[in-house]
């Protein structure tokens, strides 16, 4: 009996031990468990700020060498890349690009660069985005040069302003200018098909393109059309093409005699085929008339040791009656009528010169197609624009300087006025039917009542 109740006594001390080593064991849990939970804790808060410090350190290195390549986490949310078919607004596609553009391709031959393929120009009217980009915050802010469809797209784009916004304004102004291209490019077009038919089947002479400057860093084709603007358009070539700095700082002498430009006769014939194929052709042309006195007044009017005597004297001998001596011998003094006599005879006492020959045969349009025809009348404006259509520096603009007979005032329609009513009907029909194919290919107006 006594040994049954030490028994039980002895089971219930054990009982309680074990419960008691039990509730030992779960009151010592908590205290290891948090101090695990603690330690992961401050684990991970030691890796975020970690990777936070990372993340700063690689934005600065970058900042200091954007050359450097990293391997950098992505920001999140990671946005959307953009579409440039939406962002496209109105402009002009006129192929190439400026310097380091991919629109021209450097062989490893400098003096023939290979073109990279272009659409012909085509000019329309997209909607206007909500938030521009320019192509060139586009590049800066991928670092990745622009494809060629991104270049494409991006010179159907016209100027924008600094801040990227464009106001309702400036889009109709674009349009306008985008439209005009369209219908004068349209317009020669029909008439070269009226008047010079299959003309584009046949090969292109080296006299044909004797008076087109190439520019390669920028893919343009400037055929020079004397008095129409050809003296500043050459300081624009020179800067394009790297030989000056500014428009501003090259004398008149020096933009037509040390210009370093070359001409498109100078290449051979697969260079003149490409760069006809594949560059920007732009002509900028003048009411005829008006070009017509503005070269008389130049030429005649003004002191010049060439043209007195080389076309003045044999002007004077062949249509001035009792000439005196000194105006034979000096070919100074030509009246605007002897000028325009010479002009029309069939037999001239000397050859026709560019300054007063017609841009229909001067540049051969129907044979070369331009891609850009510009008007003396709107020149600034017009010139600016195809600046920025191919991708122009944007400090480079159009000068609009006058460095030849500064004091003269310049030729007007006023003025040209003036100089043709010292013509009779007959002599005035006849200069016009001279000048018809340039009157007709640029859809300026009769600018006398009585021609027909």
């Amino acid at each position: 009996m006594l040994l049954g109740e030490c028994r039980c006594t002895s089971r219930l001390l054990e009982a309680l031990c074990g419960r008691r080593r039990v509730r030992v064991s779960i009151m010592k849990l908590p205290c290891s468990f948090y101090c695990s939970l603690w330690f992961l804790l401050l684990l991970g808060a030691g890796s975020l700020l970690l990777l936070v410090h990372l993340q700063d350190l690689s934005d600065m290195l970058q900042q200091q060498t954007p050359g450097a390549k990293l391997m950098v986490a992505p920001r999140w949310p990671i946005p959307k890349e953009q579409s440039f078919d939406s962002a496209v607004v109105i402009g002009i596609n006129l192929g190439g690009g400026f310097h380091g553009a991919p629109g021209v391709e450097m062989s490893s031959n400098p003096s023939l660069p290979t073109p990279s393929p272009r659409q012909p120009p085509a000019f329309q009217w997209l909607p206007h985005p909500a938030t521009p980009i320019s192509g060139d915050q586009q590049a800066e802010s991928t670092g990745q040069p622009l494809t060629k469809r991104h270049r494409k797209l991006l010179l159907k784009s016209g100027p924008v302003t600094p801040s990227g916004a464009r106001s309702g304004e400036e889009d109709s102004r674009l349009q306008g200018l985008a439209q005009t291209q369209a219908s004068r490019r349209r317009l020669l077009r029909e008439v070269c098909a009226k008047y010079q038919p299959g003309v584009t089947e046949r090969p292109v002479s080296r006299r044909q393109v004797s008076r087109v400057y190439v520019e390669d860093r920028s893919g343009l084709l400037y055929c020079e059309v004397p008095k129409a603007g050809c003296s500043n358009w050459k300081r624009v070539l020179m800067v394009l093409g790297g030989s000056a700095t500014s428009t501003h700082i090259i004398a008149h002498d020096d933009a037509h005699y040390a210009n370093q430009l070359r001409r498109l006769d100078a290449f051979d014939q697969a260079g003149v085929a490409e760069r006809l194929r594949s560059y920007t052709k732009v002509l900028f042309v003048r009411e005829p008339f008006e070009r017509l006195v503005s070269a008389f007044r130049d030429k005649f009017e003004s002191p010049n040791s060439y043209y007195h005597p080389v076309f003045g004297r044999p002007i004077i001998s062949r249509y001035r009656a009792n000439a005196s001596r000194s105006a034979l011998r000096t070919g100074a003094g030509v009246t605007f009528r002897e000028f325009v006599q010479y002009l029309l005879d069939v037999r001239r006492p000397v050859g026709m010169d560019i300054h007063w020959e017609p841009v229909s045969q001067l540049c051969s349009p129907c044979l070369l197609r331009n891609d850009f025809i510009g008007k003396f009348e709107n020149l600034k404006e017009e010139a600016n624009f195809l600046l920025r259509s191919i991708g122009a520096p944007r400090n480079l603009t159009f000068p609009d300087f006058k460095d030849r007979n500064p004091k003269a005032e310049r030729t007007s329609s006023s003025i040209t006025q003036r100089y043709f009513e010292q013509l009779n009907s007959t002599e005035r029909q006849r200069a016009y039917d001279f000048y018809y194919m340039d009157y007709l290919m640029f859809n300026y107006p009769k600018p006398f009542k009585d021609l027909y």
